[in-house]
């Protein structure tokens, strides 16, 4: 490989062929280095090089400056979760303490299963249950077994439906999905906005086969809203603050919670108390109201704990 030959942390994953949130575990350990283009953090192919090299060849001893390395890196942090907040957030932390974020774009599922096998700090989640009408802590108490965790509010967002500008096929309810000539845009398995729609399917007692277009799939929620103002599907299933900056109708059918959780554990009592101290913060909080669409009425507020 060339000196000058470069790649993002999706394409080290697919090469390694593990999960992205894998890739930012062995960041935030110090064992991969990375620099930083923009928002964009990109590692060198030398560096990935002697990663492999180095696995292949474990007896051998560690350089001392690898050594140097790794222990710079610990304080790093992995923050799942797409939604710009999540942006805000590494940044107050960053700026108040010393830990050094690293942002994933894992969906809220996917996410809560690699936190319970031992990957990424802080993991947003807006997942809705559709037998109790609650989000988030039905999935918690039964994915996160044996492990102590707390759960904080992030903020409150209207989730439900983009369509095009007039909503020419008249869509106003999960059932208007399936109406003939209708074409969803779905989202990936394991996220928040895929969990809405399966559950809000199930209530209404509607098969996925009736929905045409389900097996359609983009990973983000404004390339969702996207793919609706560009026509290539009717309709599509996130957030309200995608739609605003897509230029695409929104239909809201929900009032979303979106919270933080993080495992209860000796080395993240620091961690949990500068989160805490950072969404109840003023300055935050006037942040976040700036950018319109969010309710912040319950940010900050722990909504549950085990002991």
């Amino acid at each position: 490989m060339t000196k000058e030959l470069s790649y993002t942390i999706e394409e080290v994953a697919q090469l390694l062929k593990v999960s992205k949130l894998t890739i930012y575990d062995l960041v935030k350990k110090g064992e991969l280095p990375v620099f930083r283009v923009g928002r964009q953090m990109r590692m060198d192919a030398k560096d990935l090089d002697q990663y492999i090299y180095k696995r292949k060849n474990i007896n051998m001893p560690e350089p001392a400056e690898s050594k140097h390395a790794r222990s710079k890196e610990s304080l790093h942090i992995v923050i799942s979760g797409q939604d710009i907040v999540l942006d805000i957030l590494g940044k107050y932390i960053e700026k108040h303490s010393h830990y050094k974020p690293l942002r994933s774009y894992t969906g809220s599922l996917n996410s809560l299963i690699s936190m319970y096998n031992g990957e990424g700090d802080i993991v947003s989640l807006h997942m809705f249950d559709g037998d109790t009408g609650e989000y988030n802590i039905p999935y918690l108490k039964k994915i996160l077994t044996g492990h102590s965790y707390i759960v904080i509010n992030l903020l409150s967002r209207k989730a439900g439906l983009y369509v095009p500008k007039g909503n020419p096929l008249q869509i106003h309810s999960w059932t208007d999905l399936t109406k003939k000539g209708v074409t969803i845009i779905n989202r990936e398995k394991g996220s928040g906005a895929r969990i809405l729609l399966d559950e809000q399917l199930r209530i209404h007692q509607i098969s996925p086969k009736n929905v045409a277009g389900y097996e359609n799939e983009e990973t983000s929620h404004l390339s969702v809203a996207s793919a609706v103002s560009a026509g290539h599907a009717d309709v599509g299933v996130g957030i309200e603050k995608a739609a605003q900056l897509v230029q695409v109708d929104f239909v809201p059918l929900i009032n979303e919670r979106y919270d933080l959780v993080m495992l209860k554990k000796p080395e993240n009592e620091k961690l949990i108390s500068t989160v805490q101290s950072v969404l109840s913060s003023p300055s935050f909080q006037s942040e976040i109201k700036s950018l319109g669409g969010y309710d912040y009425t319950q940010t900050g507020t722990v909504l549950y704990e085990t002991f």
